[in-house]
């Protein structure tokens, strides 16, 4: 087992919308992004989403709402529901998510990461 410093680890991140696999708990992923502009609208039909934002803004679009998330945030997309995560900033964000749940749900762009890098 190792740690993983967060801070240290973004550093390296130089794309935004770029995901990295932090740990794995259980059956669910652990990942970084470095983000900025809108994402994609998209869903995930078999599991919802933690957020943690761990530096800056991030508003969340959802079909009937939008929340703004600021630094030490956390919220829970669930499944099933239509969202599109906006950084008008750059922003550093935390997810969990069930293993293998790609980044753009059912949708597939050019914001679509299936192998995920490793911090």
């Amino acid at each position: 087992m190792a740690n993983v410093n967060l801070l240290k680890g973004l550093e390296k991140i130089s794309e935004h919308w770029d995901p990295h696999m932090v740990a794995a708990v259980n059956d669910h992923d652990v990942k970084v992004a470095k983000i900025k502009g809108e994402f994609v609208w998209h869903h995930h039909s078999d599991t919802d989403e933690l957020f943690l934002i761990l530096k800056g803004t991030v508003k969340m679009v959802m079909e009937t709402e939008t929340l703004i998330l600021n630094e030490g945030d956390v919220f829970v997309v669930k499944k099933g529901v239509e969202h599109k995560p906006v950084a008008e900033e750059e922003a550093h964000i935390l997810m969990i998510e069930k293993n293998g749940t790609i980044n753009t749900g059912e949708v597939v762009n050019e914001k679509t990461k299936i192998n995920i890098k490793t911090l």
